[in-house]
């Protein structure tokens, strides 16, 4: 409708302008537009009052408000009618709705009759549906809180039996599901105010427990290590148990004996400290070597569940690394060779709970962890085993701590732990090792030899036999002599050979399980410098200064033959223990070591015994050097000389092995031959014939007879030997009994035959000889006879020396 009238109003406007000027009617139509379109009449004010013409704007208001008054009452009109019209629809309405009141009036009261009763029986309904929820709601609670009741029960039993762990699981159900729905505000004061106070309980007690559990595992960690090191040891032992039977076994192999029996020796594979690989959450319960972690373990689980992992991980961690530190001091006030083995054995013990932690503790530690503490150890350890070596100056005390630490580095080794800077300490202090060694082994062998008597050693039973000869392989033969049975030594080679096999066996074991797999060079080193440096040096002093007289040179030279066969045993017993074929030790073997002390030995012997022929060969100034008959039976010297000679080896034989006995009795009869010659050569002999030669051939000739009799003893060409030691005197009384003397100057004839004579002695000793026709008065019958050719020759050989010379 409005819209009507607002197209009505823009028709209207144009018309009321048709009695004035163009001007007015233009002014008109736009007041009109503008305010039919609702516009700001502030612009036609600002004009007219401009121009100074507020009439015609009023003028045009008022025309404007004319126009719309007409239009006003047409509106009028038209909605008065509509106004009657509605009028009467009401009143044609009012007598309807007066019937539907009564109607409704009906249906009320009858509605009241019928809905009054079943209003009664609704209220009652309600009423009894509300106390049904009541019961229910109460029942609800009942059950509630006896479940609640029932879960607290259940709390408390687990508490009183240390059930922490259900305890807990009753106390987190009781917090999740019944706290918030318990329907006593004051049975749920008393739970919020419990509950806490339970856990703190609980967290106070598994504390208490997981204290007395590091308190008692340092113990069993002690304890532990010393098993496991015990075992190691153990399985140490079997292998060299086996390596002796596979020596044993070598031995008899390389003797090529027969009717061995070899059997295969099979070990029971013993589990050990290890426990099984699986790295799943275990209670670490081991009750066979003593260690239990089923209450670390509870610890670790209470407080998981607690929520405090993290709390208890670093609270473990903490713990182990006080107890590992304190694990590392060394007391001042006991040895550390009494303690090493606790020292070493509480660590090892702690590192190997570690491992089963590791793998059986659900993540307790970590494996960086552990590695951290075991560099730590290691650190310790080395810087303990450095300073502790150091300070030691007894090669028995190293060796046996140096044992107990590469048994800790094999038990270690098995549970994955690195030892090798461990056994950097070891070699490092090898050196030392020997030296003490070698320093203690030269006082034992001092004091053995102190206590030498030089006396032919008495064994009276079988054992004593096998503990001293067998032992060393020091026999000549396999066949066991009979008892009571006298050796060729004294008791200071067995001595001596039980020192070096000790130092051998030291040297060994030390070397041994280092990290070192070849060793042998090593022990040959050391061992070529006890026998060369110490055992040599020892034995030449002993020569030098305490051997008086022949029996017991005698004796120091038979126990030098001896020593010699037991260095084949040394080397071959170091080569043995370390593990190397026989035949390569044997490829690397050089001079014996003692040859020093052997020829010192022998060169005494001989010396005492040229000093004992000396006295006899003096009664060669008794010799008749112009007899008239040649001796038949040797001269007196000789005689005696061989008495004693004889006498000597018939002694000597006993003892000496044949070698030495060649050796010794060649230097004697090369003493003796040089000796003659000496006294042909002397100025006490003048001149001496024919006849007196022949007796120093018989002389000669009685000499090497005594040395063709040594033959059951020396073989033929030692006996050859023996008679080449008379080489210069047989060849100077071959030359002066030769009716060609002048074949010496044969190089062929004189190479053959006269090697060893000096040509210069040869011109002095034949200027002293004498044919029988020389002598005294002697020309006078003879004068105008023809001269002896050999006289001839052996002038000729004179002269032509002389030219020589």
């Amino acid at each position: 409708m409005q819209a009507t009238r607002s197209h009505s109003r823009r028709k209207v406007a144009p018309a009321a302008a048709d009695g004035g000027d163009s001007g007015d009617k233009l002014e008109q139509l736009l007041l009109s537009s503008a305010i039919c379109n609702g516009e700001d009449l502030g612009p036609f004010v600002r004009k007219v009052f401009a121009s100074g013409r507020p009439e015609t704007l009023l003028h045009l208001l008022r025309h404007f408000a004319r126009s719309k008054e007409s239009e006003i009452e047409e509106v009028c009109k038209s909605h008065y009618q509509d106004f009657i019209m509605a009028v009467d629809d009401l009143r044609s309405l009012l007598s309807d709705v007066d019937s539907l009141k009564s109607a409704l009036s009906d249906s009320n009261s009858r509605l009241q009759s019928v809905g009054g009763p079943l209003l009664s029986s609704l209220d009652s309904f309600v009423v009894a549906q509300n106390v049904s929820k009541n019961v229910n709601s109460a029942l609800q609670s009942v059950t509630l809180c006896i479940k609640l009741m029932e879960l607290c029960t259940r709390a408390n039993l687990h508490l009183s039996n240390g059930s922490f762990y259900m305890a807990l699981k009753c106390l987190d159900l009781i917090k999740n599901e019944f706290l918030d729905k318990t329907p006593s505000s004051t049975l749920k004061r008393m739970l919020e105010r419990k509950i806490p106070e339970i856990r703190s309980h609980i967290e106070r007690k598994i504390s208490k427990e997981f204290g007395d559990w590091l308190v008692d595992i340092r113990v069993v960690s002690r304890n532990l290590g010393q098993l496991a090191i015990g075992q190691a040891s153990a399985a140490r032992q079997r292998e060299e148990d086996l390596r002796i039977k596979q020596r044993q076994a070598e031995e008899q192999s390389r003797l090529s004996l027969r009717g061995c029996v070899y059997a295969l020796e099979e070990d029971d594979d013993e589990g050990g400290l290890g426990g099984d690989e699986n790295g799943s959450y275990s209670n670490g319960n081991d009750g066979l070597f003593g260690f239990d972690l089923t209450p670390l373990y509870r610890a670790y689980h209470i407080h998981q569940t607690l929520g405090l992992e993290d709390r208890f991980k670093q609270y473990y961690f903490e713990n182990r690394k006080l107890q590992l530190t304190s694990d590392f001091q060394v007391s001042s006030m006991t040895p550390f060779l009494e303690s090493h083995q606790t020292f070493f054995a509480q660590i090892a013990g702690f590192f190997i709970i570690e491992d089963r932690i590791l793998r059986t503790g659900g993540g307790l530690v970590s494996r960086m962890e552990v590695e951290n503490l075991w560099e730590t150890a290691v650190s310790k350890m080395c810087s303990v085993l450095e300073d502790q070596f150091s300070r030691m100056q007894t090669a028995n005390h190293l060796l046996l701590i140096k044992d107990y630490v590469s048994l800790l580095g094999v038990t270690l080794r098995r549970y994955g732990y690195p030892v090798d800077a461990l056994l950097n300490v070891l070699s490092k202090h090898r050196d030392k090792y020997h030296e003490l060694l070698l320093s203690d082994c030269r006082k034992q062998i001092v004091e053995a030899l102190a206590d030498d008597k030089f006396e032919q050693m008495l064994m009276k039973k079988e054992y004593e036999y096998s503990m001293n000869v067998l032992s060393f392989q020091l026999q000549t033969s396999d066949i066991v002599p009979a008892f009571p049975y006298v050796a060729p030594f004294s008791s200071t080679v067995p001595d001596c050979c039980r020192i070096v096999r000790s130092f051998i066996e030291d040297s060994v074991s030390f070397m041994s399980y280092g990290g070192q797999l070849d060793f042998y060079d090593v022990v040959k080193k050391y061992l070529d410098r006890l026998l060369g440096e110490v055992l040599d040096e020892a034995l030449l002093k002993l020569i030098s200064s305490s051997v008086q007289g022949v029996s017991q040179a005698m004796q120091v030279a038979a126990n030098m033959a001896v020593l010699e066969r037991a260095c084949d045993f040394f080397f071959r017993h170091a080569a043995q223990l370390s593990g190397i074929p026989l035949r390569i030790a044997e490829r690397g073997r050089k001079q014996f070591p003692l040859n020093k002390a052997r020829d010192a030995a022998e060169e005494m012997l001989s010396g005492m015994l040229k000093r004992k022929v000396d006295g006899f060969m003096t009664l060669i100034e008794n010799v008749n050097w112009m007899t008239d008959e040649a001796s038949q039976g040797g001269n007196e010297y000789v005689n005696e000389v061989l008495i004693y000679l004889e006498t000597l080896v018939s002694t000597a034989q006993q003892i000496l092995p044949p070698q030495v006995l060649k050796r010794v009795l060649q230097d004697v009869l090369s003493h003796i031959s040089e000796k003659i010659v000496g006294a042909l050569l002397g100025d006490s002999v003048k001149r001496f014939n024919v006849n007196a030669i022949m007796g120093f051939d018989v002389d000669i000739r009685l000499l090497e007879s005594f040395a063709d009799n040594l033959s059951p003893a020396l073989s033929v060409g030692d006996a050859n030997q023996l008679k080449n030691a008379l080489a210069e005197s047989r060849q100077m009384i071959n030359l002066l009994l030769s009716n060609q003397p002048e074949n010496f100057l044969n190089p062929v004839i004189r190479e053959k035959s006269y090697y060893a004579l000096d040509y210069r002695k040869v011109v002095t000793i034949s200027e002293k000889f004498r044919d029988s026709s020389d002598r005294l008065f002697g020309t006078f019958g003879s004068r105008g006879a023809r001269q002896n050719p050999k006289k001839k020759s052996l002038d000729a050989l004179i002269r032509r020396l002389k030219d020589v010379s």
